[in-house]
Formats: C-alpha cells, sequence, structure tokens
C-alpha cells in the first residue's frame, strides 16, 4: 500500500510583503557602509530664509521688480514720512538684495544694470518739484540723484557683491560636473566574464 510522504509546512512570505531585518547582519552592514550619522537640525536664521519665497526672475522681470517696489515704497514714503530720501535710501538697499538673490542664473549680470535705473524711477514721487512742470520734476530729481548717490552706490555695490557670490559658485559647480564627467569617462571598463560552459 503506498503512502504519501509529508513535509513539514515551510513559511513563505508573499510578494509584497517586507522581509524582516536580520538583527545582527544589518547592524553589522551598516556599520561596514558607514551610515551616515543623525542630521542636526537647521539654525532657526536658515530654516525661515527656507520658508521664503524663492522666486527665478528673467532679466526684465527683475527690472520690473525692482522699479516697481521702488516706486512703491516712494509713494509710501511720501505718505507716512513726508518724502524722506533717507528713508528711501535705506528702503532701496533691501530691494537690491532681493533683486540680486531672486534672478536667474543666466540673467546676473543684468541685475547691476537695472538696479540704478530703479533707483532713479523710484525718486519720482519723492522728488522736490517746487520749480513745476517738466523742467522743475526733473531738476528735482537731478538734485535728489546728486545728493543720494551714497545710497545708489550703496544698493548698487551690495547687489554686485551678491550677483558675483552667485556666478563664482555656479563657475565652481560647472567646474566639478566636468571633472566628475572627465574622471567616469576614463574610468577602465571591467573586464568581460568568460561564457560559462553548457551541457
Amino acid at each position: 500500500m503506498e503512502q504519501h510522504r509529508t513535509r513539514p509546512p515551510q513559511y513563505r512570505p508573499r510578494r509584497g510583503m517586507p522581509v524582516p531585518a536580520q538583527g545582527g547582519r544589518r547592524v553589522g552592514a551598516d556599520v561596514r557602509r558607514g551610515a551616515p550619522a543623525a542630521r542636526r537640525p537647521a539654525p532657526p536664521l536658515v530654516r525661515a530664509a527656507r520658508r521664503m519665497p524663492n522666486p527665478r526672475l528673467t532679466g526684465l522681470g527683475s527690472g520690473l521688480f525692482c522699479g516697481a517696489s521702488m516706486f512703491a515704497l516712494a509713494c509710501l514714503d511720501q505718505l507716512l514720512f513726508g518724502a524722506s530720501l533717507v528713508v528711501y535710501g535705506v528702503l532701496f538697499l533691501p530691494v537690491c538684495a532681493l533683486t540680486a538673490v531672486w534672478v536667474r542664473r543666466g540673467d546676473l549680470v543684468t541685475v547691476p544694470v537695472v538696479v540704478p535705473i530703479a533707483f532713479a524711477f523710484g525718486l519720482m514721487p519723492v522728488a522736490d518739484s517746487s520749480g513745476g512742470g517738466i523742467a522743475g520734476r526733473a531738476m528735482g530729481l537731478i538734485t535728489a540723484l546728486a545728493l543720494q548717490a551714497g545710497w545708489l552706490y550703496g544698493g548698487t555695490l551690495i547687489a554686485g557683491l551678491i550677483v558675483t557670490v552667485r556666478k563664482l559658485r555656479l563657475m565652481a559647480r560647472r567646474a566639478a560636473q566636468r571633472r566628475a564627467a572627465a574622471a567616469a569617462s576614463r574610468r577602465p571598463l571591467p573586464p568581460a566574464r568568460p561564457p560559462r560552459p553548457t551541457g
């Protein structure tokens, strides 16, 4: 009489179920691979900067942003501070910094050009136009530009420094990418394995 052999039930994990990791082997593998340590939390100032909007403006967009911001701030200065040129000059500095930070990488060279134009455009509401007419407004604008040249140079210098730092970092990143690509192309290929004999 034929007897059926019975096998002990074998546990096979289903597909899609995570396989439990082996404790000792996992720890040893992490130690060998040099598992990264826990990241330190970023400083509050860095976290606040990351939460701020980070648009990317074209050259034309940066000029429009800087000019419109300075014109709006000049109107606000006229309403609140009686057209104080010192307040206008102080407000010009952060606008220059934001313009240099938010412009696209390909349009960095446009920032030192658009910043002085935006400064002159924003001066129109706060410039002294006591002479009356177009000639009096033009003379008031030229006088304000001459008297507030320090703020103009300071804002342009801030924008130029930020743009220069961004340009240097971009050049260093591209050089590192080129070096990595050249090193990868010079790396020898592994030897091909001989085919296994069949039969």
